[in-house]
């Protein structure tokens, strides 16, 4: 087994955790800040209705994108057990499936969302004035989903082998790229709604060759075989169950944001549309180290788990509610004591400014229990449970969150819809918790 991998199994928990989650977490800001940075250049460059445009359209990117992640981390899974017990040719057909499954899935929906593109742009709130810049950003940005979707397999088939420095590298490329190329084509060359989308499905292809590098210079601890991307039943079936709970995530957030836009749309019209697009990158960008220490941590709770390390196992997960509860209450904080500097920093418009600084102290109110719901549903995922998982993964914005957002607003008009983040993070981590301690009395009978 590779030297890199055994440390999993054998550095200490507290060290390991940190080095596994560092990068992620770096990864993730160069990400959110990419996103966030995008988003300030398309108001300030191009206008208010540009970013709500681009709201409308992201959750057909996400939707895309989590394919690819689904796929990603329902293999990686596999593959860290698989190192974990030694198994290396289980590991090396798992992402040969992987890519082979990638490209598939993704070039299928990219051809399904370019033909009934006139209605899907309006059914996600792309109406009146949002249609005609919705329409080019999402028509440019589908041509790269692919590619989109491979960068996601890939870097989560990176982190599981343990090697979080090159899937954070892999993260940073096309972020850092993404800039430049938004400042050349948006300010530099007018290119508007189309420079947005071209400077984004270009750093898609940037990140996705610097992956094939990583896996064909010999960086990678999997050699694959002409036959490794045939596919497999069995390997297609443990993929699917645990790569599901992923794509039922971010199918999820695709939904709700579908229809927080059209709730909004009908209330406010496109200015409130624009104030949650606001939100929406900052959820991004703000939870980034709690997403760090997410996804440091599966990889080590896998290889543990399939190395019957159970001391180890449960150490991991102490840690990580640990960490993850002191990030996301100092997250919290910065919230409230910046939310006017954050709300400025995206359009020069006062009322959407005032707004968005109000709708943020709600709709991150419960951002400081958020590390148990996101590390109690990883578990499971590390681990190979698919159905706890994907029960767990949907509790918040599946079972509660979108009943809470469609009830609501009957009694409480718009702020039911702000107030419906919190009631439902909170209900969700109440089970979460439930089920956690249930499994790990469990594990450690």
């Amino acid at each position: 087994m590779a030297q890199r991998a055994v440390q999993m199994g054998t550095d200490p928990i507290g060290k390991l955790l940190l080095k596994q989650s560092v990068p992620a977490a770096i990864g993730i800001l160069v990400m959110s800040l990419n996103i966030l940075i995008d988003t300030i250049f398309v108001g300030q460059w191009i206008g208010t209705n540009a970013i709500a445009a681009i709201n409308v359209v992201l959750p057909v990117s996400f939707f895309m994108a989590a394919l690819g992640m689904s796929i990603g981390m329902g293999g990686g899974s596999i593959i860290s057990r698989a190192l974990g017990s030694e198994h290396k040719a289980k590991a090396n057909k798992t992402f040969g499936n992987q890519i082979t499954l990638t490209l598939l899935f993704t070039v299928g929906f990219m051809i399904l969302g370019l033909l009934f593109m006139e209605s899907i742009i309006p059914a996600f709130g792309g109406r009146g004035e949002l249609y005609t810049p919705a329409k080019t950003y999402y028509t440019i940005v589908l041509y790269g989903v692919p590619i989109l979707g491979l960068a996601m397999m890939g870097n989560s088939s990176i982190r599981s082998e343990g090697k979080p420095k090159y899937a954070m590298y892999a993260m940073m490329l096309p972020s850092i790229s993404n800039l430049f190329l938004d400042y050349l084509f948006i300010y530099v060359l007018d290119w508007g709604m189309e420079g947005a989308a071209w400077a984004t499905t270009l750093s898609y292809l940037i990140c996705t060759s610097y992956i094939l590098f990583f896996f064909c210079s010999g960086k990678s601890d999997l050699f694959l075989k002409i036959s490794d991307f045939f596919l497999n039943l069995s390997i297609l079936k443990e993929i699917g169950s645990l790569g599901f709970v992923t794509l039922a995530r971010q199918a999820v957030v695709s939904i709700t944001v579908l229809i927080v836009n059209n709730l909004l749309f009908e209330f406010s019209g496109e200015s409130t549309v624009a104030v949650y697009a606001i939100i929406s990158r900052m959820l991004m960008f703000a939870l980034f180290p709690i997403l760090g220490i997410t996804q440091g941590f599966v990889p080590i709770a896998g290889f543990n788990y399939g190395a019957q390390k159970k001391e180890r196992v449960l150490e991991v997960i102490c840690k990580a509610l640990i960490y993850a509860t002191l990030l996301a209450t100092l997250v919290f904080i910065l919230i409230l004591v910046f939310s006017e500097q954050i709300a400025s920093a995206f359009t020069q418009d006062e009322a959407i400014i005032l707004k968005t600084q109000d709708v943020l102290k709600w709709v991150f109110l419960s951002t400081p229990i958020i590390g148990i719901q996101l590390i109690g549903s990883a578990y499971f995922q590390a681990i190979g449970k698919a159905i706890p998982a994907l029960l767990l993964t949907l509790t918040r914005q599946g079972f509660f969150f979108i009943p809470l957002v469609l009830i609501l607003p009957m009694y409480f008009g718009e702020f039911g819809i702000w107030i419906s983040f919190p009631i439902a993070e909170v209900i969700a981590t109440i089970v979460t918790a439930f089920f956690l301690r249930k499994e790990l009395k469990r594990y450690n009978g």
